[in-house]
């Protein structure tokens, strides 16, 4: 019988289990292509502020474009079916020819169309990203989500420091990445100039995201914990029973004798 591929969820699919190899394939292209992912993040900025196409921001695209499709083929190829499989992973196939439109378009400060699509492309990025992070982010992975906030603030933490004026110390980025995150805004610290407002939106969209996850994580282990109790209040008063009845029976056939 043909190996099909998973269902879709988000324009992205990964193989069933049935199929090692393609399994294998995709767990070892994984963290691969989410370093490439995120190396377009400082590709966009550094676009952004040397306000023309540079070879390094170039090669950042480029490269996660490769990184994507040899993810894909590699995958495929291990599949009956490598044209179905490539069909369901359209965020992908958006996001390999998205970073090479991103890196031949002209710089986004003089084309609101490349500054369109670089950030269309960078939401798409963060899209994969989490995708890619969804095996890591389950009920009860309280340690994994609390490691990837603390990363999630530091990285953003850096990314003010570098691209805020206003901001000149490590402590104060890490201080507005949190305000930012947080959605708190005490307006001590803000961003000022088009590059670090930018940055903002992002670091609104992903760090709430991750703060509401390690909340929902922290309120999930509360109420595990609570079910859990009552299990074993239900099989204390069972096993009661249980010893209950069987005396009876005891004495029933005693009674007999």
């Amino acid at each position: 019988m043909p190996v099909q591929p998973s269902s879709r969820a988000w324009g992205l699919a990964r193989p069933t289990g049935m199929n090692t190899a393609a399994s294998r394939a995709e767990v070892r292209w994984r963290w691969p292509v989410l370093a490439a992912l995120l190396a377009t993040i400082p590709a966009f900025y550094i676009e952004l502020l040397e306000q023309l196409p540079t070879p390094l921001a170039t090669g950042l695209y480029l490269t996660a474009a490769a990184a994507l499709a040899g993810a894909l083929w590699q995958t495929a190829r291990h599949l009956d079916h490598p044209s179905q499989h490539l069909r369901r992973n359209g965020l992908d196939i958006a996001l390999i020819v998205g970073f090479v439109l991103a890196a031949l378009l002209p710089a986004s400060v003089g084309s609101p169309l490349s500054l369109g699509l670089r950030l269309a492309v960078a939401l798409l990025s963060l899209v994969r990203m989490v995708w890619s992070l969804r095996p890591w982010i389950t009920r009860g992975g309280l340690a994994y989500l609390l490691i990837l906030a603390l990363a999630v603030l530091c990285f953003c933490g850096v990314g003010f420091w570098v691209l805020e004026p206003s901001v000149k110390s490590l402590g104060d980025g890490l201080w507005l990445a949190f305000t930012t995150a947080a959605t708190v805004g005490y307006g001590d610290v803000v961003p000022t100039t088009p590059a670090a407002k930018i940055f903002a939106v992002f670091v609104v969209l992903l760090g709430y995201a991750v703060l509401s996850l390690v909340t929902a994580a922290i309120a999930a282990m509360w109420v595990e914990t609570a079910e859990r109790r009552i299990e074993h209040e239900i099989l204390r008063d069972l096993h009661r029973q249980v010893r209950a009845l069987r005396e009876e029976i005891a004495a029933m056939r005693r009674e007999r004798r």
